[in-house]
C-alpha cells in the first residue's frame, strides 16, 4: 500500500482498534479461535439451500433453466455465455444420439459461495450462496443470492448454532425472514439443514414471478417431503408474497449433503444423464413430483470470479471498462494453492458485463463487486415492492452517511475515514440484525470494526478466499 495518499497509518489503525475494543466491550474480540479450512467448507455444505425451480422448457427450450457454472462451455470466456447457452437444447439432443457434439461442455450446476466469520459477543457466520444462470430473457446472467446469519457457532455444524435470519434477492430487492417466521422452512437431515427456496424460470412474464427471481417456500418441509414421494401429487409449493401455489419442474440439491441427496434421490448432471434430467414442461403446466428431475449441485467460491474483474487480470475478455471500482486490499486474493491472483494495495476492478450477443456489448448487468450484498449494504424488506422503490443504503454507506445502529460510519468502523466516497476497503462489511428499517439511507445492524477479519480476533473474510477446488474439466460421474 506504499504511495497511497491520505491513508491512515497502520499504527493509527491499530490504536483505533484498541480503542474500539474498549468502547464496545471486551466481549467483541473475546473468542480468538478460528474455524479450519475444512470446517468452513462443512458449514457452507451443511446450510446449502434446496432450490425448487419452475421451468419454461417447451418449444425446444429444454435445459435453459438448469443452474450452471461460469465456464460451462470450457472456453474461458464469460462474454459469450448467453449466446452459447441458447444452444443447451442441442447439447441435450446430441447427448441422446451419442454424436459427441458439445461433449466437452461441463454444465456442473454451481452455487458460488463465501463465508464471513466474526465475533460479536459470540462467534457468528454470514453464509452467502449466489445462484448462477447463464441467461434470462433480458440478459446474460442473473445475480440472485441467498444469505443467512448463523449465530453461536461452535467447531462443527449442527452443534448448537442457530440461523438468525435468511435474506434472498428478488431482482434488486432483499427479502428477509427471521428464524421464528413460519414462512422460513428448512429440510433437516443428518448431514445438513437446508432452507427451501423456490425459483422462477428464465423467461419474462409481465407482472408475474419471472426471470429467475427467488422466493421462500412457505410449506413445512414435512409437507414437501410427503408430497414429493407421492405418485399422484402435483409438483407445486406455496411461496412468500404470492396467493397461490407455484409449479416445480426441477429440484437442485447440494451434493455435499449425502442425506439430502438420498432424501431427494438426486443425481449428478453430466453428458450421459443430461436427457433424463431435463424438464420439458411449460411454466404453466403441472407436473407430478415423480416427473421432476432432481439434480445435485456443487459449491464454488465468489473469489474464483473476482480476479476476472481486475485491471491486470484480463478483464477485457469478460467485462467492459466503462465502470471502475477501487478497492484497497490489505492482502492479496489467493487461489486454492495459496498463490496470489490479485496483488495487495489499491486495486481497480471493472464490473459491467460484456455480452457479445448485444449490439452495445452489454446487457447492463454488473459483477459481484458492484453488488450491494457483497458489502452487506443492501436494504432488507419484509415484502417485495414490484415498483422497485426499496430504500437505498449502498449509496450513503459508500459516501459519508450510512450510520449503523452503534453510531458508526463505514470509515469510522474501518479506520479509513478517507475511504468515504473514494474507495471500498477490502474488509468493509455491514452485518444486518434481521430487523427491517423502512427509512431511507439507514439500516439496523453494525459495521464490522477495525481488524475484525484477523485470526487473532476470531475473524475470517471469505469473500476473498478460494475454499473449494476448482475442478477444471470435471464431469460428475453418474451413480451406479
Amino acid at each position: 500500500m506504499s504511495g497511497f495518499q491520505g491513508r491512515i497509518s497502520r499504527a493509527a489503525l491499530t490504536a483505533w482498534v484498541v480503542l474500539a475494543v474498549g468502547f464496545f466491550g471486551d466481549a467483541a474480540f473475546a473468542q480468538s479461535w478460528s474455524l479450519t479450512h475444512a470446517q468452513r467448507q462443512a458449514y457452507l455444505q451443511y446450510y446449502a439451500p434446496i432450490i425448487l425451480k419452475r421451468a419454461n422448457a417447451n418449444a425446444n427450450e429444454h435445459g435453459r433453466d438448469w443452474i450452471t457454472n461460469f465456464d460451462f462451455d470450457r472456453d474461458g470466456n464469460f462474454s459469450n455465455n448467453r449466446q452459447n447457452w441458447l444452444a443447451i437444447n442441442q447439447y441435450i439432443d446430441a447427448s441422446q444420439t451419442g454424436s459427441g457434439a458439445f461433449s466437452h461442455w461441463r454444465i456442473r450446476p454451481t452455487l458460488y459461495t463465501s463465508l464471513i466469520e466474526f465475533v460479536d459477543g459470540a462467534k457468528s457466520l454470514v453464509l452467502i450462496y449466489h445462484v448462477y444462470h447463464a441467461l434470462d430473457e433480458s440478459g446474460i446472467h442473473d445475480w440472485e443470492r441467498i444469505e443467512m446469519l448463523v449465530r453461536n457457532v461452535g467447531g462443527s455444524p449442527g452443534s448448537g448454532e442457530y440461523v438468525d435470519h435468511v435474506t434472498i434477492t428478488r431482482h434488486h430487492e432483499h427479502i428477509v425472514r427471521r428464524s421464528y417466521d413460519s414462512s422460513l422452512n428448512f429440510l433437516q437431515t443428518a448431514t445438513g439443514k437446508h432452507v427451501l427456496i423456490w425459483q422462477a424460470e428464465w423467461s419474462t412474464r409481465t407482472l408475474a414471478t419471472d426471470k429467475q427471481e427467488l422466493h421462500f417456500v412457505t410449506n413445512p418441509s414435512s409437507w414437501v417431503s410427503g408430497q414429493q414421494v407421492s405418485p399422484t401429487a402435483k409438483a407445486e409449493v406455496n411461496i412468500n408474497n404470492e396467493d397461490k401455489k407455484k409449479n416445480v419442474h426441477y429440484a437442485f440439491v447440494p451434493e455435499g449433503s449425502p442425506a439430502a441427496v438420498s432424501a431427494w434421490n438426486a443425481r449428478p448432471l453430466n453428458y450421459s444423464t443430461a436427457a433424463s434430467l431435463t424438464s420439458r414442461y411449460d411454466n404453466e403446466t403441472n407436473a407430478r413430483w415423480g416427473a421432476v428431475p432432481r439434480i445435485t449441485y456443487e459449491l464454488q467460491d465468489l473469489a474464483d470470479i473476482l480476479p476476472t474483474h481486475w485491471q491486470y487480470g484480463g478483464y477485457q475478455t469478460h467485462w467492459l471498462g466503462t465502470k471502475a471500482i477501487d478497492i484497497l486490499l490489505e492482502s492479496p486474493i489467493l487461489n486454492e494453492s495459496g498463490q496470489a491472483e490479485v496483488s495487495a494495495g489499491m486495486q481497480r476492478f471493472f464490473t459491467p458485463s460484456r455480452d457479445v450477443s448485444e449490439s452495445d456489448l452489454t446487457d447492463g448487468r454488473e459483477g459481484y463487486l458492484d453488488k450491494s450484498w457483497f458489502y452487506g449494504v443492501h436494504s432488507i424488506e419484509r415484502d417485495a415492492d414490484r415498483s422497485g422503490s426499496s430504500a437505498d443504503f449502498k449509496t450513503p454507506a459508500y459516501q459519508t452517511g450510512g450510520l449503523d445502529s452503534r453510531g458508526r460510519t463505514r470509515g469510522s468502523a474501518s479506520g479509513y475515514l478517507n475511504s468515504h466516497n473514494a474507495f471500498w476497503w477490502q474488509h468493509d462489511y455491514f452485518v444486518h440484525t434481521g430487523d427491517v428499517n423502512d427509512k431511507d439511507s439507514s439500516e439496523t445492524g453494525f459495521w464490522l470494526p477495525g481488524a475484525w477479519y484477523q485470526a487473532a480476533n476470531g475473524g475470517f473474510d471469505g469473500r476473498w478466499v478460494q475454499l473449494f477446488d476448482d475442478r477444471p474439466g470435471y464431469e460428475p460421474a453418474a451413480p451406479r
